[in-house]
């Protein structure tokens, strides 16, 4: 039998208020590994589109971020520094993001598998919109013209957290998202190669409902698993 996913769309969240649902659902698979009471973990995916924020890495660079915090203000865009991995990027309005809180000691204990699978999520999902995407050696996410010098662009960032082989954090897709805000940080901390958007590569604005069960039937299908 295929281990189900319970799948929950958040809607607009504010990010501090979607961390909290990630972590106390995190927790609570801790808590049911810790036990001795025979109860499952549960496998969850949650998408989100959150107000204009900043999310720093734990890894991460301050100096990636190009604007000051009165200007961030000034500009009602939020900041956080995160437990997953990964430097700077953007969450805004007409970005998919996603959160799977997955078991992965029920599915493969690799996170290196883990990230290339959430990737090809990506890939397959844009492949239906007609853009050819693919990987950048050695830098998460997903890439437009990754090897072509000069036009790599990126789509899609990733960074996760895992803890006892429960994930947490996830990805986050620019489909009509306001590519401006990232003009104010070193997305990802990777010098010198552009963001990108679904809008901007079609030049037409893309249904998000349309990206999102797209995204839910090539999720299901990459990880082996049912979403209920």
């Amino acid at each position: 039998m295929k281990e189900s996913v319970f799948f929950r769309d958040l809607g607009t969240m504010d990010y501090q208020q979607a961390w909290d649902i990630q972590e106390a659902l995190l927790q609570e698979a801790l808590a049911i590994k810790k036990s001795a009471s025979g109860e499952t973990t549960k496998h969850h995916l949650l998408f989100v589109e959150h107000p204009p924020v900043y999310t720093l890495g734990k890894s991460g660079r301050l100096e990636n971020v190009l604007i000051n915090e009165e200007e961030r203000t000034a500009k009602g865009i939020q900041f956080f520094h995160t437990n997953r991995g990964g430097d700077i990027t953007f969450h805004g309005p007409e970005q998919l993001v996603g959160y799977p809180i997955l078991d992965l000691e029920k599915i493969y204990t690799d996170i290196g598998r883990y990230l290339r699978s959430l990737e090809e999520v990506i890939i397959l999902t844009l492949a239906d919109y007609g853009i050819v995407a693919g990987r950048s050696a050695g830098e998460t996410g997903v890439w437009i013209d990754a090897q072509t010098k000069g036009k790599e662009r990126k789509i899609c960032a990733m960074g996760v957290r895992c803890s006892r082989w429960i994930t947490m954090h996830g990805f986050a897709l620019n489909v009509n998202t306001d590519l401006d805000y990232f003009n104010h940080i070193i997305p990802c901390g990777i010098q010198n190669k552009n963001v990108t958007s679904l809008k901007q590569e079609l030049g037409r604005s893309v249904a998000m409902d349309d990206v999102k069960e797209n995204i839910k039937r090539h999720f299901a299908a990459v990880f082996d698993v049912e979403l209920t």
